[in-house]
């Protein structure tokens, strides 16, 4: 069971990486129009920046559940 836990928390801790770096190239593809667009609501950039943010959450907490789980398992 460890073995699964820590082969999911690779992954988990990769997915992670993977929508922080995602998130940022999309930040800095933001340019001068979409800071200064207020009236057209949010630009594809921007929505894409958010919705890798919220993946690199939601992967985080899901490392942290594993993590938990781990030390659980260890202590008992």
């Amino acid at each position: 069971m460890n073995v699964i836990l820590i082969i999911l928390l690779v992954l988990a801790v990769g997915a992670t990486a993977v929508s922080l770096v995602r998130g940022i190239i999309a930040f800095l593809q933001t340019t001068e129009q979409d800071l200064k667009s207020t009236t057209d609501g949010p630009s594809a950039n921007q929505l894409k920046q958010n919705k890798m943010m919220m993946n690199r959450i939601l992967f985080q907490g899901l490392a942290i559940v594993i993590v938990v789980l781990l030390l659980m398992m260890a202590r008992g």
